[in-house]
């Protein structure tokens, strides 16, 4: 596995201005599509009993990028340096923007959910470079990998500047438009979710099409995807199972458990390509062979809608 996973490692998969922009302008509106289901009124009333958005937000924020950085550790014999990289990226994002959808499909607690999507995704200017920095730091450290990748330096302005700009801003004009536009925010509310979907899907099929058409052995790129393919399966579930067992540790309600468990595997990963892309965060001089990283992300982004929409469907049929 670690041979088709260096594989992906030399490959240089970079989108010029245009395309850039055009990545940026997607996620932009899936922000928006976000902030629809935002409210003031929210965050007062999921406040008055804390406890489980304390957790929630501790899951993000801590524990999986903690347990991401152990899985690292666990797996580095058989994965490469910038696949662990990309997999802590991952979890330093915010929550998913379907991870709302998922909570009600799945009977859970909606109001927790949105609070916490809107809570880590407001502080993500601030908590996804610190996370960043510091798990893969970890990483670089415990897994005596330095000399194979790049300096670990983020550049907190630079990435603080992207994510207020593709993040910040439109959930701001999401938020006043449902706050003024109430109905208008209703009626727009699923067909951005679904829009959404297909936008991202989309973004990925370019990313892997710039590696199929650029390589002629297209066979060991196959192969390569599915390693990495399995990768993401079992960093994924890692994430899932680890909502679901804190909130039975915790002891919250069935509905809590349940948006906890897809919250925690629901990650904004087009908002890791968003960063990946950006030279001003990844110099492409530096960060020549990417590969790995930037597959990786991509991949997350259509399995946990693969993988949400499955646990939401056990949690709507059984009682766990």
């Amino acid at each position: 596995m670690k041979e088709h996973l260096a594989f992906l490692d030399s490959l240089n998969i970079n989108l010029g201005a245009g395309e850039m922009v055009v990545v940026n302008c997607i996620l932009a509106f899936v922000m928006f599509g976000v902030a629809l289901g935002i409210k003031f009124q929210t965050f007062k009333d999921v406040f008055k009993n804390p406890k489980s958005v304390l957790l929630g937000i501790g899951l993000q924020w801590l524990v999986l990028p903690a347990i991401t950085c152990l899985l690292t550790i666990i797996l580095n014999p058989i994965i490469t340096p910038m696949v662990a990289i990309g997999m802590i990226l991952v979890a330093s994002c915010p929550g998913g923007n379907i991870s709302n959808f998922m909570s009600a499909f799945s009977k859970g607690n909606i109001e927790l959910s949105v609070s916490m999507t809107a809570i880590t995704t407001i502080a993500a200017p601030f908590v996804t470079p610190v996370n960043f920095w510091f798990w893969g730091t970890l990483y670089c450290k415990f897994a005596a990998v330095k000399n194979d990748i790049p300096t670990l330096e983020i550049p907190f302005m630079d990435m603080l500047e992207q994510i207020l700009l593709i993040l910040g801003l439109p959930i701001v004009v999401g938020m006043l438009f449902a706050h003024y536009f109430p109905n208008g925010a209703k009626r727009l509310m699923k067909p951005t979710q679904w829009m959404s979907i297909i936008l991202f899907m989309g973004m990925v099929a370019v990313a892997l099409s710039q590696v199929l058409t650029a390589l002629e052995q297209k066979w060991v790129v196959y192969a390569a995807i599915l390693c990495a393919f399995v990768v993401v399966i079992i960093h994924n579930a890692t994430a899932l199972s680890a909502g679901y067992f804190t909130g039975r540790l915790a002891k919250v309600a069935t509905p809590d458990r349940r948006s906890l468990t897809i919250e925690t595997g629901i990650q904004n990963s087009g908002l890791g390509l968003a960063l990946l892309f950006n030279p001003a965060i990844f110099d492409p001089t530096v960060w020549s062979n990417n590969g790995g990283m930037v597959i990786i992300t991509a991949l997350w982004g259509v399995w946990h809608i693969v993988s949400g929409l499955s646990v939401a469907t056990i949690f709507r049929k059984t009682t766990i």
